[in-house]
């Protein structure tokens, strides 16, 4: 791979590069309400290595338990995902054993082992789900795996989403491609929502680990939505090697670079489709002591209700920016904080700084808000987080998400 040579990183589903060796599908088996695909099937021509990391909820649903056990049993080898939307299986009296039926039932009809069988499931807590309604979709499910049935398996797991969440990249004949869902319940800490990346490089279960370690850092533990963790919440690596191409400690870096660039597209999606959401935001601190004060800084200021709903009404009140970060728990002299909002300087050494609030008003009012907290001195400690604004919708989505 050398220096590599890039083709730029997809978001959506324009020009998607899909990772060769891998087909999807996807149909109704009746687990939603609306007549609307609810489960998905992902499969690696061959057997894969694989790297996850899962919600660190103390409330863990069935699919989780069993796929972390899987991944395990197996040394990292996947050969299938299997994931529904409209039931998270969690919390109900017969959790573990629909999560294990399901898994046994592909495992037999894909000939393989079921400790290669990934499962995950996104919905409704505590509603007990039906292993027949998922088992007895197999056969169909396998029969309509396609190598061009990417966004239809990506649509298929989504629930409150509004928009399809996608992302690929090509570096040197290796393509990398992922899916993503999530828009309520989003908290950064591991993995947050269901995320599957698939790349046709050959790389070592023990290396996939630690790349996908370090890309969960600066991608999905930099996002947030509501400040609410998932029981579900998954992020998945396979590598299949169908390209030939193998990462080695020579091309490592680059490889690595491209996989977090992947994974940074999709949470940066997720926190523009947030529930009820009008306006991503890109929080930027840098001037911490370190990278970990600076993300606990980003982390307190995207999680602050009184931050989001001065977003959503464009108010440049910049005293919940700086109380947010006091909050955090980092330390930092307030007395040289300087915070800018669409590149407008509106906090100058922890006070209050001349510009203009009229038009400072209108650029607040657009989709994209940029946010940076600055701290002057010697601290090189900086973090990228990415939230949105809360909005009445938020209410609305969440006050009837049974109903």
């Amino acid at each position: 791979m050398g220096r590599g040579s890039r083709t730029g990183t997809c978001s959506g589903s324009k020009k998607l590069k899909l990772p060769l060796g891998y087909r999807y599908s996807a149909l109704y088996a009746g687990i939603r309400k609306t007549a609307k695909a609810d489960v998905a099937l992902i499969v690696s021509d061959l057997p894969a290595t694989a790297a996850a990391v899962f919600t660190t909820n103390l409330v863990q649903a069935a699919p989780v338990k069993l796929a972390r056990n899987n991944l395990e049993a197996s040394g990292g080898v996947v050969r299938a995902v299997l994931v529904n939307a409209g039931n998270a299986n969690c919390a109900t009296r017969t959790g573990d054993k629909v999560a294990l039926a399901t898994t046994k039932a592909l495992a037999k009809g894909l000939k393989c082992p079921a400790s290669h069988i990934f499962p995950a499931s996104t919905g409704v807590i505590g509603v007990e789900m039906e292993a027949n309604k998922i088992v007895e979709a197999v056969p169909e499910l396998i029969s309509g795996l396609r190598a061009d049935g990417f966004d239809h398996a990506a649509d298929a797991i989504l629930t409150t989403d509004l928009v399809r969440k996608t992302a690929s990249t090509e570096v040197d004949g290796i393509r990398i491609a992922g899916m993503t869902k999530g828009s309520g319940m989003i908290h950064p800490n591991m993995a947050t929502t269901l995320a599957f990346v698939m790349t046709d490089a050959a790389v070592t279960a023990a290396s996939l680990r630690v790349i996908l370690k370090r890309a969960v850092e600066r991608s999905y533990n930099r996002l947030s939505v509501d400040g609410d963790m998932s029981t579900n919440d998954t992020l998945l690596v396979m590598a299949n090697g169908a390209s030939g191409k193998r990462v080695t400690q020579t091309n490592r870096a680059i490889f690595e670079e491209a996989l977090a660039e992947v994974c940074e597209s999709l949470a940066r999606q997720i926190a523009a489709d947030g529930e009820g959401a009008k306006r991503l935001v890109e929080i930027q601190v840098s001037g911490a002591r370190d990278n970990e004060s600076a993300a606990r800084i980003a982390r307190a200021i995207a999680n602050s209700p009184l931050v989001k709903t001065a977003v959503a009404g464009a108010d440049p009140n910049w005293g919940r920016i700086l109380s947010s970060a006091g909050a955090s728990g980092a330390q930092f002299d307030p007395d040289t904080v300087d915070i800018w909002l669409q590149s407008v300087r509106v906090c100058r050494r922890g006070l209050a700084a001349q510009y203009d609030e009229d038009a400072l008003t209108r650029k607040l009012r657009g989709r994209e808000i940029d946010m940076r907290f600055e701290i002057a001195g010697n601290g090189s400690g900086k973090a990228r987080f990415w939230t949105c604004d809360l909005t009445e919708g938020y209410i609305k989505i969440n006050g009837s998400y049974r109903t």
